[in-house]
């Protein structure tokens, strides 16, 4: 298979890069870029590239925009999931994005913490969690040949507690963004009763590392 580092370009492209730039740490914009580097590997791998529903561009925007809902334009007003995928399609919107693409890049980002529904809701929900679960190192034998390359540009940093903070800080600032059983909620609580989550435990035998 053939893989490049190369990120799609043009106005759209450059936004959604500035400004998850602007927003996020940089353990989480280049968690964000190599979850769109392993959801391409994905692709590759069963086949989907030539599959009418993949839209290379469309899935930078949902990969890239996923966790907007932690970062510094995030209000904590909901679930993060849900903020985030609000604010990408603020922005898909300025770009006269068609509005029904943008409600499949809604749908990927609000479904990404999301097991077993995400999967059932399209190619562009399905890839956007399988590149962001690769990139914690789930199936983690597809992308072996290229990990390297790829973590030697966008290197982890410490990403899973940098990713965990956020995610705390935001479900803290009210009820509506920890939800109980919403991934938000749920850390938030661990982090207040035991100090660490599980998500963090796990990162120590994940085959990326933290």
């Amino acid at each position: 298979m053939d893989f490049s580092l190369d990120l799609p370009t043009g106005h759209l492209a450059e936004a959604i890069v500035s400004t998850v730039r602007s927003s996020e740490t940089t353990p989480l914009f280049n968690h964000s870029v190599r979850s769109f580097l392993f959801a391409e590997i994905v692709a590759a791998h069963e086949g989907c590239l030539k599959d009418d529903a993949y839209d290379r561009e469309l899935l930078f925007a949902a990969t890239v925009l996923h966790d907007l809902g932690i970062g510094n334009h995030a209000k904590g007003e909901a679930r993060f999931e849900v903020e985030g995928a609000d604010l990408a399609a603020d922005l898909l919107r300025q770009y006269e994005v068609p509005e029904p693409d943008i409600d499949r890049v809604w749908e990927a980002i609000a479904l990404h913490t999301s097991p077993g529904i995400a999967e059932r809701r399209g190619l562009l929900s399905y890839l956007t969690r399988e590149g962001v679960g690769l990139d914690f190192g789930r199936k983690a034998e597809i992308a072996r040949a290229w990990e390297k390359q790829i973590h030697g540009v966008y290197p982890r940093l410490d990403m899973v507690r940098s990713l965990v903070d956020a995610i705390v800080e935001r479900a803290a600032q009210s009820d509506a963004a920890a939800p109980r059983y919403a991934i938000g909620g749920e850390l938030l609580l661990e982090r207040q009763t035991n100090g660490v989550t599980r998500m963090e435990v796990a990162a120590a035998s994940s085959p990326w590392g933290a």
